[in-house]
């Protein structure tokens, strides 16, 4: 059986957000994976007229084009691309999903402020520019206009009604110092999804960007075992 794995990246982000774990998946299988680059989204953000519909196109595109190749798809979402998997588990015949940092809930203030005093102290120290978080998101902040984060949020309104119609097995990996998604997110999606079978993975040290975690192979590992775990469809 031809197995495809289709990957979505988050809200202002890009493929990069997930990279570590599709090469940690590459070199140990054969499956086909996708990881498409989401409307208004990649290196220079364009999101001005871009609708939480447009995303929600492109993924679902990009899903039929994979599944006409494969014989079962499993989808891997990362924060906003999360809520964009569950919103394709409710519309298509998906085997399997894998929610990393899913932002169904979002800004968590604690871990942000703390995010950000260490940006303080080490532009004091003269490090700022060694730091990943810095370097990824200093421009984006100024570039993400006000409609495009309305339009992520009207995007997690659409879904949430739905969590429940979700019945496929569902592995969810959180961490624990997210400052953009509380972690405790993870804890409500898990009783919110109507699968019999999920698994939760917590990372203790793991902030926003799950993959970039300092015990990331940990989880890799785990979450692999879980797509790999044969079931009645595999």
């Amino acid at each position: 059986m031809k197995t495809g794995v289709l990957c979505i990246h988050g809200f202002t982000g890009g493929p990069y957000e997930v990279q570590p774990f599709v090469e940690f998946l590459q070199e140990r299988t054969d499956w086909t994976i996708i990881v498409p680059t989401l409307p208004g989204h990649g290196e220079t953000l364009e999101l001005k007229k871009i609708t939480a519909e447009n995303w929600l196109m492109a993924a679902e595109l990009a899903l039929r084009k994979l599944q006409k190749e494969v014989d079962q798809v499993y989808v891997v979402g990362f924060s906003m691309g999360g809520i964009i998997a569950m919103y394709l588990a409710t519309r298509y015949p998906i085997s399997k999903l894998v929610l990393l940092s899913a932002a169904a809930k979002y800004i968590y203030p604690a871990q942000l402020l703390q995010d950000i005093k260490e940006m303080a102290k080490e532009a004091v120290e003269g490090k700022l520019e060694d730091n990943i978080l810095y370097k990824r998101y200093s421009s984006k902040w100024r570039e993400t206009p006000i409609r495009a984060t309305f339009e992520f949020i009207r995007l997690v309104r659409i879904v949430e009604p739905y969590y429940s119609q979700i019945k496929i097995p569902v592995c969810l990996v959180q961490g624990k110092k997210d400052g953009i998604v509380p972690y405790t997110t993870a804890e409500f999606l898990f009783d919110q999804i109507g699968s019999e079978e999920k698994e939760l993975i917590f990372s203790e040290t793991g902030k926003h960007h799950i993959c970039y975690c300092d015990d990331c192979e940990d989880w890799f590992h785990r979450a692999s075992k879980f797509l790999n775990k044969k079931g009645a469809d595999n």
